[in-house]
């Protein structure tokens, strides 16, 4: 699944708080095998929740990948155990 982020305009323009919209899209294929992209759905945030939502699923990742390194690490080190 991709995303496709812009931000959202506003209804009033003097407004302060800004807007982001994020199209959830995936590809398929059409009735002829082409791929389409379509979007599943879509969300409008606050900018700031999106980032503060974005920063935690980061760190979320980084702690995966140290423990993914970690676990790489132990399976190359039995494989070239003699």
């Amino acid at each position: 699944m991709a995303k496709v982020i812009a931000e959202k305009a506003q209804e009033q323009e003097q407004s302060s708080v800004k807007m982001v919209e994020i199209k959830h899209t995936r590809t398929m294929q059409d009735a002829s095998g082409k791929d389409v992209e379509v979007v599943d759905y879509t969300d409008v945030k606050l900018v700031d929740e999106a980032i503060s939502q974005c920063e935690a699923h980061k760190a979320n990742l980084e702690a995966q990948l140290t423990e993914c390194e970690a676990e790489l690490a132990d399976y190359i080190a039995i494989r070239d155990a003699e």
